[in-house]
């Protein structure tokens, strides 16, 4: 355990301006109490004292779980739905507000807003799907 005064010479984890990561180093000299310059050990250079980097925690990744909203919403749907009068989504098509797609990986799905030329919102059982379109 290392103790709350330092003195010069004695060893503390830091940052290395040269190695990039962080090593062991020497205390050099001090500055009220605390490190001001250190030598470190893996590459011998002396540099301004940098306290060592924390690793980041990996970003979190996205559920695509429908929303409660979403799933209420395509349950009241559902039964109005034909599947036969539905279209095959193709990206080359162009699409209206409430046409019925039938897309190969998600199945049946509605269109609940057209965004911009190219992209519509399509509310399948699984959530809500951003689309191409022509």
């Amino acid at each position: 355990m290392q103790s709350t005064t330092l003195s010069v010479g004695d060893p503390i984890e830091g940052r290395c301006t040269k190695c990039r990561k962080n090593t062991n180093h020497i205390v050099i000299s001090l500055k009220d109490d605390a490190p001001e310059k250190v030598e470190c050990q893996t590459c011998s250079r002396q540099h301004k004292y940098r306290p060592p980097t924390v690793a980041k925690k990996p970003a979190a990744r996205k559920t695509t779980k429908p929303k409660d909203a979403d799933r209420k919403q395509w349950e009241s749907l559902r039964p109005e739905m034909e599947s036969a009068k539905a279209k095959p989504y193709s990206m080359t098509e162009t699409y209206k507000l409430n046409n019925l797609i039938d897309h190969p990986s998600f199945g049946l799905g509605i269109v609940q807003r057209v965004i911009g030329s190219q992209k519509v919102e399509i509310l399948f059982a699984d959530g809500r799907k951003t689309m191409r379109c022509q």
